[in-house]
């Protein structure tokens, strides 16, 4: 747990109060366009849920695994493809909304230089010239929100520090997704890296990092289990938003105006909705 810890140590602090309001999303995994682009088919329930969090004046934080870079290798592809949904999230750059956390999956971007030569900027494959991006944007590992109202800290953090294999041999479980995994998933076999596809994997990392809550009295928010979780007042308060490539929708978790909720968006017939899954609650009684 120490790499949780040091996380937490080093996590970018961000002031909030009642009047706060912020979208979180992880494991939205866009990808070149291709078969292996699992963002595709929920790509218009994500460009739906970002219009009403910008309308509605959401920060948005995307909690990790925003870009597939272990199957794609070059994430230039992947804003060229999906320019559409970069343009909106500079816009929420723009009015200083917009918070980045590297998962597994782009633990790429937690190298400075990566971040300048292809998310500060990128390269337009139609224009054949350099644009501007998210000028001047840092990546975080992790994100401590403080309530002026009360004491204690809300942590927000990928989730992968919790599972070793993820984290500690990233490199090595890259390597065997582009070389052995990623062709015999078509044949149906399972990869067993990934925690969302594997079920004893996931309870590990979701063992690991409610021990380390009850260690250390912290509210905790995660993604890398594609699992979404909202927790009751007696167990501890661990939190995860689920991803945004499951069959069934897209998953987040909302911080309202001094809540917390789980929701939903997903079709319903003809149209998009947002169903709400638990809560909302007061943030402040997680506390208390």
């Amino acid at each position: 747990m120490n790499d949780i810890t040091k996380a937490y140590n080093n996590a970018k602090k961000v002031k909030i109060d009642d009047k706060s309001r912020f979208a979180i999303m992880s494991d939205v995994h866009r990808g070149t366009g291709g078969k292996s682009d699992d963002f595709l088919k929920n790509k218009d329930l994500f460009m739906f849920a970002l219009k009403n969090y910008y309308d509605e004046e959401y920060a948005y934080i995307e909690l990790g695994d925003g870009e597939e870079l272990w199957e794609n290798r070059r994430i230039g592809k992947i804003i060229n493809t999906h320019i559409d949904v970069y343009t909106l999230l500079k816009k929420f750059h723009e009015r200083d909304m917009l918070y980045l956390v590297f998962g597994n999956h782009d633990m790429d971007r937690q190298n400075k230089k990566f971040v300048e030569d292809n998310l500060q900027r990128y390269y337009d494959d139609e224009c054949k010239s350099c644009k501007e991006l998210f000028a001047g944007i840092d990546i975080y590992e992790s994100i401590i929100m403080n309530h002026k109202d009360f004491e204690g800290d809300i942590f927000l953090l990928h989730g992968h520090q919790a599972d070793y294999f993820n984290n500690k041999l990233w490199y090595l479980a890259r390597f065997l997704l582009r070389v052995l995994w990623k062709p015999l998933e078509q044949l149906g076999v399972q990869d067993p890296t990934r925690p969302a596809k594997a079920y004893k994997k996931k309870r590990a990392v979701e063992k690991k990092l409610t021990e380390w809550i009850i260690e250390n009295k912290k509210l905790l928010i995660a993604g890398h289990t594609h699992k979404p979780i909202f927790s009751d007042f007696d167990v501890p308060p661990y939190f995860n938003d689920g991803c945004c490539v499951a069959k069934s929708g897209i998953t987040a978790i909302e911080i309202d105006k001094g809540n917390i909720m789980l929701v939903k968006w997903k079709r319903n017939e003809s149209e998009i909705i947002k169903e709400i899954i638990a809560g909302p609650e007061k943030l402040k009684k997680y506390f208390e």
